[in-house]
């Protein structure tokens, strides 16, 4: 371990446009300009993970008024250079070691080898703000911890503080440059028992990109700013697993959870003091097992016009491909403290959910809205599979969306669907029910709570209790409902 060794590579990037990002939720105004990108490193022989060919500056919804969860503040610059108080080059193994940075631009750790490292009760400590915007986002300039390479990288205990915009607390980039879909180059951060606070802009906790793998379990983060998502993805993403611990934010567009990448989270905490709970962009997901998800969304952000818990949508920034979005949870709690449980918008998504404990603490009591919001280019499709769950709550589907609802193995609804809509600002956003497929197994049922019109209806009648209203089936009334 060589300490405060300058890193050297040299970064020559894309020409990056200046971004005005818009959304939660968001995405990008301007379009990419990017050129062909070289790297040259004095590192050894060991590649620098230099961002690729074609990249652009369109990221994560950056912080503040402008931007969403997972992004940082502003666009990306033309070039950049790694560099590190403390950098690790070969196969190591450190107990005990304090890293630190107050100098912007600069990470206070990098791990770039191909080799294994150990890191056990480690004390980090980031300052120093950076005007880097995408290039902390996709590349992990100005991170506390920052592993490429393809390192293997384990860390047992300690604490990981970043006091400065663009710093996300450990940061695992796979290489691939932000590639959608792209294999990584095996880069792994195994990551236990650490503590992790960060306090600035575009500052998540544990972040991935460019098909990085972070294993992470038993943490406890907690993020204040703006963009600041503890659990965090963004371009080119990647495979994330956690297991235990509690993970907290505090900052406008910082949902605890912000996917551009499959993330798997089991027997977790999960809390959003001002955001979304979760937020999924394009053909990526979210599987919770057995956690407590607790979401206080109470300020729109960017292009986002509806206060929702589990946001599901498409920027089409380009930093998630375009397809089917998904959404599972199975056991635990979800607590939406404000707005609908869900909202899907411009996606095609599947939400699954088995036998999780929904609790909606808003008067309005909306279970899910499908419906136009901010962002265009693609349509407003989910599909809802409800196993052994109980449902409760109005299904909002706007005229121009399309919603598939089953219910299967003895799932109750409470509810109706409906067409009219509002968004948070009172503005009308639809008026008319959109196209909306049920099918009801023999061991589920349906109590309407309003008279309710759908496109097609599979099941027994007898399984719909009417509660004194009716059920309308591409305009017909269905008979042999029960009373």
């Amino acid at each position: 371990m060589n300490k405060s060794k300058k890193i050297t590579a040299l970064i020559v990037a894309a020409m990056l446009s200046v971004m005005v990002f818009t959304g939660c939720t968001g995405t990008s105004s301007a379009s990419d300009s990017a050129s062909a990108t070289s790297a040259s490193s004095s590192m050894q022989s060991s590649s620098m993970g230099a961002p690729p060919s074609g990249s652009s500056s369109m990221g994560e919804p950056p912080s503040g008024s402008s931007g969403g969860p997972g992004g940082a503040p502003g666009g990306g610059t033309s070039d950049f250079e790694y560099t590190a108080a403390t950098e690790i080059t070969s196969a190591d193994s450190q107990d005990g070691q304090t890293y630190a940075s107050t100098t912007t631009d600069e990470s206070a750790l990098i791990v770039n080898t191909a080799d294994d490292v150990t890191l056990s009760n480690i004390t980090v400590t980031k300052s120093g703000d950076s005007n880097g915007g995408d290039n902390c986002n996709f590349y992990g300039l100005n991170a506390g911890l920052l592993v490429m390479g393809g390192s293997t990288t384990t860390i047992n205990g300690g604490t990981i503080e970043t006091n400065a915009n663009g710093a996300n607390g450990i940061f695992s980039y796979g290489g691939n440059g932000g590639h959608n879909g792209g294999e990584g180059d095996g880069t792994t951060v195994n990551v236990s028992d650490v503590t992790i606070t960060t306090t600035g802009s575009g500052s998540g906790g544990i972040m991935t990109t460019g098909g990085g793998v972070m294993n992470a379990s038993n943490l406890t983060i907690t993020t204040s700013g703006g963009s600041s998502a503890p659990i965090r993805t963004d371009r080119g993403g990647g495979t994330v697993n956690v297991d235990g611990g509690t993970y907290t934010s505090n900052g406008l567009g910082s949902p605890a959870i912000y996917s551009t990448a499959d993330i798997n989270v089991a027997n977790a905490t999960l809390v959003s003091n001002l955001s979304e709970g979760v937020c999924i962009e394009g053909k990526n997901s979210i599987t919770l097992t057995d956690c407590d998800l607790t979401a206080n969304n109470t300020k729109c952000n960017g292009h986002a016009t509806f206060y929702d818990s589990i946001m599901i949508y498409q920027s089409m920034s380009g930093d998630a491909d375009s397809g089917t979005s998904s959404f599972n949870m199975t056991g635990g709690t979800l607590t939406s403290k404000n707005g609908h449980i869900f909202h899907v918008t411009n996606t095609n998504a599947i939400i699954n959910l088995d036998g999780v404990k929904l609790v909606n603490e808003d008067a309005a009591n909306i279970l899910l809205s499908v419906c136009a919001d901010g962002w265009s280019g693609a349509g407003n499709i989910a599909m809802l599979n409800a196993t052994g769950q109980t449902l409760d709550g109005t299904i909002l589907v706007g005229s121009d969306s399309t919603l598939t609802l089953n219910l299967t193995n003895g799932s109750t609804f409470t509810g109706a669907i409906s067409g009219e809509i509002e968004n948070a600002s009172g503005e009308t956003v639809s008026t008319e029910v959109g196209t909306v497929d049920v099918t009801l197994d023999s061991t589920s049922t349906w109590t309407l709570t309003a008279d309710t019109y759908v496109t097609s209806f599979d099941g027994d009648a007898a399984n719909v209790i009417s509660n004194g209203y009716t059920l309308y089936v591409n305009g017909v009334a269905l008979s042999g409902t029960s009373a």
